[in-house]
Formats: C-alpha cells, structure tokens, sequence
C-alpha cells in the first residue's frame, strides 16, 4: 500500500523557487490515519495543535532589503489536511525574493495559504530573533526516565503490549524522555524527538514499561503527528485516566521543527524550544 504522500516532493529532487508560489503546498488528508487507528473527524478523543517552527523564514522589504525572521504556525489537530513538510518548506523559501511591507503583511499571506491547504485556520506569528532568543531555552516538567534501566527487544513497530499500569490512589503526574526516534514513512531518514506525557487518573504508569514502548517506535515509520496519536490511544486504552496529553518536540530538518500536542483537554501549550530544537 503507497503512503499518502507518495506523490508530494519529499524524497524527490526539487527545484527551489525563488518567487511567491502557494501552488508548492501539498496537503495530506489525515483520513488514512485515522482510519488505520479506528478513527473519523466526527470521533477524535482528543484536541490539540501541531506546532511548526521556521527558521529559515525571510522575505524583502519594500526597498529591497532582506528581513529574517522565525516563523510559527498552528494547525489545529483537527484540521482534514496536514501540510507535508517538503512542500512546506519549499512554499517558504518561495517567499524569500517577495516583497512585503511589514511583517504582519506576511502573516496574513502565510494565513491565508495555510489555511486553505490545511482546511482549517491556522495561527501565524512572525517573530523577531529578538524576542524568540529573550525565551531561552525551555526545560521540561516532571520526571526524565531515560537512566532506567530497561531490557529492549523489537524496533520495527510501536508495542503497546509493553505498557504496564498498576491500580490504586488517585495519581497525577508528568514524565519525559529525549529517547524517541521514528522514520519518515517516505524517505527513511530518522525523525529524533522529546516525548512528554501528563496524566491523571485512578491507574498509574509503569515508567520502565512506557520507556521500552517508547523505544520501540525506533524503526516505525509514520509522521510526527501520527506517532503522537499512537501514543496518546495506547495510552488512553491502558489508563482510562481522567487526563491525559501526549506531546512531542522534534529536532528540526530543513529548517522546520514540527511539535504535535494532543490531549483530552484544552491546554496551554509550550511551544519554547528546546536545547536540541
């Protein structure tokens, strides 16, 4: 079976335009995704945000100067297309010979066409390297698992049957771990990532058992925003919690990083980066 996006530009030589060109943006739906994890629109157990971060964003003024900047853009997690990353990073560099007035000019044009190949709206910030650099550098909440010390096996998929939880008091707690890497489902390069799970409920998490899991999307090929989904319901299955959200920050490529944030709740979500981002 041929992934959805077999036929946008990743994993093909493409040329880079230089001039204003929103016809590069390939969307994907995310209807086989959520048919491959028992999922429709009308039924999503969670809400949320795919954060993207550019930093190769830049376009010229109108006398001729070039500006850089970082730009930010969430699609909502149920939005009918994500946007695939070639393409979206192609559309960028497409702006790069443009000429806009301000920087809010900008964000409406990058609005407008993400929006219309996300299918939903999308918030954009165009922010100076100024303001992201007065940010720093984010540390995560809750507890790092990565020094347990656990026996791992398999890599080629996601393992759900490693996951552990054990009943008892009301429990409420955070964890993280930097030890996620996938594939892309095109290319095959590796896709590194920091996961970090919140949850609250009566059923409490084996941390050696969710590190093995995590592990074991090593060598699984999917999308970000997919890997997350896999792991917000496995985890949803196991806990029942009464909260739970499942987040990811990847490492950027191209100049993106892609971030995908999924949870039973509204939330306000982190989008600082972090040291390896």
């Amino acid at each position: 079976m041929h992934h959805p996006a077999e036929h946008s530009p990743l994993g093909k030589s493409s040329e880079y335009v230089s001039s204003y060109s929103p016809e590069l943006l390939f969307p994907i739906s995310r209807v086989t995704k959520w048919n491959e994890l028992g999922l429709t629109a009308a039924t999503l157990p969670y809400q949320g945000v795919d954060f993207w971060n550019c930093y190769e964003l830049s376009w010229l003024t109108p006398s001729g100067k070039p500006v850089v900047a970082i730009g930010e853009f969430a699609i909502p997690a149920d939005s009918p297309s994500i946007i695939e990353s070639k393409s979206f990073k192609l559309y960028l560099n497409s702006l790069n010979q443009s000429v806009y007035a301000s920087a809010a000019e900008l964000e409406q044009v990058l609005a407008r066409d993400l929006s219309a190949a996300a299918g939903a709206p999308v918030a954009v910030r165009v922010r100076s390297l100024t303001a992201v650099e007065a940010e720093g550098v984010a540390s995560l909440p809750g507890i790092c698992i990565d020094e347990l010390d656990v026996t791992i096996g398999g890599y080629e998929h996601p393992q759900p049957e490693l996951l552990r939880a054990e009943a008892g008091q009301t429990v409420e707690e955070t964890l993280h771990s930097h030890l996620l890497k996938s594939n892309c489902p095109v290319t095959g390069q590796p896709d590194w990532g920091t996961v970090v799970v919140a949850y609250r409920g009566a059923n409490r998490l084996d941390h050696a058992s969710f590190l093995a899991y995590l592990v074991s999307f090593r060598q699984h090929a999917d999308f970000h925003e997919q890997c997350v989904e896999r792991m917000f319901l496995d985890l949803k299955r196991l806990l029942a919690p009464e909260l739970l959200t499942v987040y990811a920050r990847y490492v950027r490529r191209g100049g993106l990083d892609i971030n995908p944030y999924r949870s039973t709740h509204a939330v306000q979500a982190d989008n600082r980066r972090l040291v390896r981002q």
